[in-house]
């Protein structure tokens, strides 16, 4: 156990609310209103981990808080302040911790591939009218012929289930592999921006048992990736401030496979700590 005195752990939880209310406030505030954003709002509504958890800091397994008392779910008070019971929250997660570490580590031990060139978001509304595709309330760049020419002029590459479960019926085929869920595991790989913006996903399903700063890091992380995500689909959301990354043009290209790389490389020590997590986890619910 190592323990952290009252000062540093309030201080610590302080800096973690006032870098999360920057992103949630303004979420917030849209929700209030009724108004949704295509970018800011979409980890908040797919990942389904509510800003009110986000904001709540936590200092992960084997930490003694100085000083608390009834932190709140999932602690216990000990001798001179508060700590997580994982004695009772790591079994029931074991399972969870299990999947999570095996996926981490498969995914680590692969070479990143960074050829799919984001063509996924355009596969999600290939062969579909305007007014039927995931976002039909922002335009497109292009017409939807367009956008099927593009889609048809090279194999699509996508690597990541989650992303390939959106395409439409009539991409499915043109992927290169069809996946499942059964085959998640060996198929994801550290170059595809979905997986390293699902680090966000595993963070908040091993909350509270890791640090509420590496949540938050994992969330700044897929935030970036999101914004590249959507500047590379077939939308136009320059007047939301995202200009465009033509992806159906060689510079478009090589400006993805660019954002890919410096992604990877931002992903790679957050996966990296969140797998040591996992793994510290399983060897302590070993020997309980």
């Amino acid at each position: 156990m190592r323990v952290l005195d009252r000062r540093e752990w309030e201080a610590r939880a302080e800096a973690h609310r006032r870098r999360v209310d920057g992103w949630i406030g303004p979420h917030l505030s849209r929700r209030r209103a009724g108004v949704a954003h295509p970018v800011e709002d979409f980890l908040f509504s797919y990942y389904g981990y509510r800003p009110s958890r986000l904001r709540r800091w936590h200092p992960g397994a084997g930490v003694v808080l100085e000083g608390a008392r009834e932190f709140g779910t999932g602690y216990v008070d000990v001798e001179g302040g508060a700590t997580l019971d994982t004695a009772a929250l790591v079994p029931r997660r074991r399972e969870t911790l299990t999947w999570v570490a095996g996926l981490l580590a498969a995914t680590a031990g692969r070479p990143g591939q960074f050829g799919c060139f984001g063509m996924h978001e355009w596969a999600m509304v290939y062969r579909l009218p305007p007014d039927r595709v995931r976002h039909a309330t922002q335009p497109l760049r292009m017409s939807s012929e367009a956008v099927a020419a593009v889609v048809e002029e090279r194999p699509l590459r996508c690597s990541h289930f989650d992303a390939f479960r959106f395409f439409t019926p009539q991409a499915r085929p043109l992927n290169q592999a069809q996946l499942t869920r059964e085959h998640q595991v060996e198929r994801e790989q550290p170059g595809c921006l979905h997986a390293n913006m699902d680090l966000y996903k595993w963070a908040s399903k091993l909350s509270p048992l890791v640090p509420g700063e590496l949540v938050a890091d994992c969330f700044e992380l897929a935030r970036d990736i999101r914004a590249v995500d959507m500047r590379a689909s077939p939308y136009d959301l320059s007047h939301h401030g995202y200009p465009p990354i033509p992806v159906e043009t060689p510079a478009g290209r090589i400006e993805y496979a660019a954002a890919q790389r410096d992604f990877a490389e931002r992903a790679a020590p957050l996966r990296r700590r969140l797998l040591a997590a996992c793994e510290g986890l399983l060897a302590e619910a070993g020997a309980l």
